[in-house]
């Protein structure tokens, strides 16, 4: 398509993705499926590269995350951010409407809303654009974060409507879903759990590469209007409804109140209701509802005078340890996991706990038969929180972690400065053949549906396949004997299976289970190999040099290529046809083939992206990296330090007009 056209077909689809975003976010109510929008969003990101003048902040495509940042700068608010002082019971609620009233007189009406846990943010909108974003920090002044909250899907880029300025106040969080799966990678790989939603969150927002936040899965609701320009408004109820019809997402479980009692029944009752959410909430939040009255009722130093949290009690229940049994993962980490007497927690019963590694259970000396106090972090994953010794007869017996797999017998180690034990059985276990292609045919893997853990069981149990490679040798007549799999369903499944040959490079990468390679990992080297063979024969250096891949990825990648019986299922999967390349149009050959570029500070003509676009047309790759590998530094104006180190390493340094030289170009329009 031609400039004219494309710039028509750029506007068509950031309005339809803006509508999609308003119909999932702020309405509760989806048009397409998760699918269809990726696909709306892949077809703007590729006209955006071919034009990249078309490009412009506010684009939904802007949502993966820049370059990484030095330090975050400071953000003084323009007024202070306060804390809410706390309730923790209905007298404590009966407290606080009496000091309201003895001010404001007896006519008052509350809002009830829940309480997010999670992490308080600031966002500063201009015409309708967000220009800023920033953490509450200490109230007076926080961290500017724009370009980690500007990848939160539900974080409105555009308004609806042009107010001059709008200053709002909401909540950054992690859905269950997101955390529970964020805290199984990190135990599979050996890291640091996050003890809660609100923490992973928080660790989240304040990561220096916002790359990093964009692959977290947060979200945000926001509920309260600091500070607008060019509307009116008098009641908090009628703000919450206004800032929805702007675009913003507003949790709708909040309640209009006329009595003191109307809002200790609304906030009893969610202490009961708080699990069926699919985020955590801590409590709920009382606020005077009239503006006026909140003016006239003012702050302390710290807390609102028109506001009020009420805190939910803890939900913690007391069971006992019956076994403490050992599960294997994909990766071979060993997981004690509490078998307790079943007990109800947060609204269900619970009778199991992850007990993560063996340092946990000797730091809180949980022993088989202990009376234990548990509670469900987050209201995800059950956890012991404490042991009741007193309670102690004697008869508990230590656990001790297995020196041998449970699923194989292989020796089990535990690496020096990780806290997990692994199986070195490696995909001689069944447990990592099970979970291994349990990740294979994952949706951000391969994507197949209808292959979910109880019929890749079956397939297993019943000799059908024996890895991964299997999967695309299988035949009609061997899956319709398998249980509850009919023969529409075992066609369906053929053709899931064959459709997941082309899901690309960077799925394949990711689904193949390389330890310490995620998804977006994956993508990032599949387009700098470009095929599967090129990645398994990449030397140390060659991988280092790859933007985000350190010595531990790296050595990981290297040990998984190595290994014979990766290679055989690779192979298996090259003869079905699996696709193994990217698909370079118009790439691949040319004077700059196998040249590696590194490019720094502003060119005369061309933006960055252009000039990417055009090394790779010639052959050449780029990496963000300076390294001894590097065989070209491009320089514009105001280099920064990758200038610095291509003189020290002796890198051939070329100027804009150097480069179009090189490639027998004059300009690029």
């Amino acid at each position: 398509m031609d400039f004219l056209e494309a710039k028509q077909r750029v506007e068509k689809l950031r309005a339809e993705l803006e509508k999609h975003n308003y119909h999932y976010y702020v309405l509760d109510s989806p048009l397409i499926s998760d699918a269809q929008y990726d696909s709306l969003m892949r077809e703007l990101i590729a006209i955006e590269e071919q034009y990249p003048q078309l490009l412009t902040p506010d684009s939904p495509s802007q949502r993966v995350g820049g370059k990484p940042l030095e330090v975050f700068e400071n953000y003084r608010h323009r007024k202070p951010l306060l804390s809410l002082g706390n309730a923790f019971g209905a007298g404590d609620l009966q407290d606080f409407h009496r000091r309201v009233t003895s001010l404001v007189g007896k006519q008052v009406e509350y809002v009830v809303e829940t309480k997010i846990d999670g992490l308080s943010i600031a966002l500063i909108y201009e015409n309708g654009i967000l220009v800023r974003g920033a953490t509450r920090g200490d109230g007076e002044t926080g961290e500017d974060v724009t370009s980690n909250l500007k990848t939160i899907p539900a974080v409105p880029l555009r308004l609806t409507k042009k107010l001059p300025r709008l200053e709002v106040r909401g909540e950054a969080y992690m859905p269950k879903a997101a955390f529970a799966r964020l805290n199984q990678e990190r135990e599979e790989n050996g890291e640091p759990l996050f003890a809660n939603p609100r923490n992973a969150a928080a660790g989240s927002i304040r990561q220096l590469d916002p790359k990093i936040t964009a692959s977290r899965s947060l979200s945000a609701f926001i509920y309260e209007i600091t500070y607008i320009e060019g509307q009116e408004i008098s009641t908090h109820w009628d703000a919450l409804q206004y800032l929805r019809e702007l675009g913003f997402p507003v949790d709708r479980n909040h309640k209009l109140c006329t009595t003191i009692e109307e809002v200790i029944a609304y906030c009893q009752e969610w202490t009961t209701k708080r699990s069926e959410l699919p985020f955590e909430i801590d409590g709920m939040v009382v606020k005077v509802n009239n503006f006026a009255q909140q003016e006239e009722l003012g702050s302390t130093a710290k807390s609102p005078r028109w506001a009020i949290a009420y805190k939910f009690p803890a939900e913690q229940a007391v069971t006992t340890v019956e076994d403490i049994i050992v599960r294997v993962g994909r990766t071979g980490v060993l997981t004690p996991t509490a078998v307790l007497t079943p007990v109800k927690v947060a609204g269900s019963t619970v009778s199991r706990a992850t007990l993560h590694n063996e340092d946990i259970i000797r730091e809180k000396d949980i022993r088989i038969g202990d009376t234990v106090v548990i509670q469900k972090a987050g209201d995800v994953i059950p956890e012991v929180v404490e042991v009741l010794k007193d309670k102690r007869t004697g008869s508990e017996r230590e656990f001790n972690l297995p020196k041998t797999c449970p699923e194989c017998g292989s020796a089990v180690v535990r690496l020096e400065n990780e806290a997990a034990a692994r199986c070195t059985g490696g995909l001689a276990c069944p447990a990592q053949i099970r979970e291994g292609i349990i990740h294979f045919v994952s949706r951000d893997a391969m994507n197949i549906e209808g292959l979910g853990p109880k019929v890749v069981e079956q397939l297993l149990n019943a000799g059908l396949i024996k890895d991964a490679g299997d999967l695309y040798y299988l035949e009609f007549k061997d899956l319709v004997k398998l249980e509850r799999m009919g023969e529409q369903s075992a066609a369906n499944l053929l053709r899931a299976i064959e459709e997941s040959k082309q899901r690309g490079l960077g799925q394949l990468v990711f689904a193949l289970g390389i330890r310490h390679v995620g998804a977006r990992a994956g993508k990032i080297l599949a387009e700098h190999f470009g095929s599967l063979s090129a990645l398994s024969q990449a030397s140390l250096d060659e991988l280092l040099a790859v933007p985000d891949v350190g010595p531990k990825v790296a050595e990981s990648i290297r040990t998984f290529f190595a290994e014979p019986v990766n290679q055989q299922v690779i192979e298996k999967l090259r003869r079905a046809g699996v696709k193994m390349e990217v698909e370079r149009k118009a790439m691949g050959q040319g004077v700059l083939q196998g040249k590696l570029f590194v490019l720094t500070g502003t060119l005369e003509t061309l933006t960055r992206k252009e000039a990417e676009k055009l090394i790779e047309k010639h052959g050449g790759k780029t990496t963000s990296s300076v390294s001894k590998n590097t065989d070209y530094v491009v320089v514009g104006k105001d280099p920064g330090s990758k200038y610095e180190k291509a003189l020290k390493l002796g890198i051939t340094i070329l100027g804009e007009a150097e480069l179009l030289a090189l490639i027998g170009e004059k300009n690029q329009g």
